[in-house]
């Protein structure tokens, strides 16, 4: 009895706020997912690689919720471990999925310009898993603005952010708390990212600009971001950030 009614506080706990619940599509952090809940309501960021859908529904089941209180699919970019599963999830789930427009081509197939951080990065690509095709769409909800706010969708704490340079078009999730979900803006631990040193900040193992990631995460930083929850390791603080952009600046420094 008294379990029971520990389960049902702690449940009503989490739905009067806002539930940040990470779902490792890989384990040891490797590849993320993140499910946002809120009053009996979810958002899904980032759907992982093909055929993630029970690892999603087993973090839903967490919250009590079911396939049908998920009101939105945000895809931080289109890259096969972060969008492989958008199709299938919006078939179970009859959620819009929403990208910015500079994603449509990867969304629908375009090879991604993938330029490789360091030597895991070459080696990775060599081996093709990054290109594998996965099910195509194009987004039902194609943003162009730089700011977007989630509140028709039940998250009036919630707001995208246009922060491009791991892709062109990433996006990142920003919270009045100082949360912020960024995607591949960062990553942490070693090779893929998580499995140690989760806490150290590294570049992803591909990055289209070094620049523009350094710029993002300062305007992250600006707007108040205290925790990045990332798509590989994490999660980081400001500091740790701070410090990594400080890094990317050696490699791409501002001009003049």
């Amino acid at each position: 009895f008294n379990k029971r009614i520990q389960h049902r506080l702690e449940l009503a706990l989490r739905m009067s706020k806002t539930v940040i619940e990470t779902i490792p599509i890989l384990p040891f952090g490797m590849v993320n997912s993140f499910l946002i809940a809120f009053e009996g309501k979810a958002i899904l960021i980032d759907t992982g690689l093909p055929q993630s859908e029970p690892k999603i529904l087993k973090a839903l089941k967490k919250h009590s919720l079911v396939w049908s209180d998920v009101n939105a699919i945000v895809l931080t970019h289109a890259h096969i471990d972060h969008a492989g599963s958008a199709v299938a999830i919006k078939s179970l789930t009859s959620a819009p999925i929403i990208a910015h427009e500079m994603e449509i081509p990867y969304c629908q197939g375009e090879r991604p310009t993938l330029n490789a951080t360091g030597l895991f990065g070459r080696l990775f690509y060599k081996t093709g898993a990054i290109l594998e095709p996965f099910p195509y769409f194009r987004p039902d909800v194609p943003i162009a603005q730089p700011k977007l706010n989630l509140s028709e969708y039940g998250f009036p704490m919630c707001t995208l952010h246009f922060t491009p340079g791991h892709t062109p078009g990433s996006l990142s999730v920003l919270f009045d708390d100082g949360r912020v979900i960024a995607g591949d803006l960062a990553a942490s631990g070693i090779l893929l990212g998580g499995i140690a040193f989760r806490k150290r900040p590294k570049r992803p193992p591909f990055e289209e600009s070094a620049a523009l990631v350094a710029t993002s995460l300062e305007q992250l930083l600006a707007l108040g971001a205290r925790k990045f929850y990332i798509g590989h390791g994490g999660p980081l603080g400001a500091k740790t950030i701070d410090t990594h952009v400080h890094a990317l600046r050696k490699i791409s420094p501002l001009p003049g």
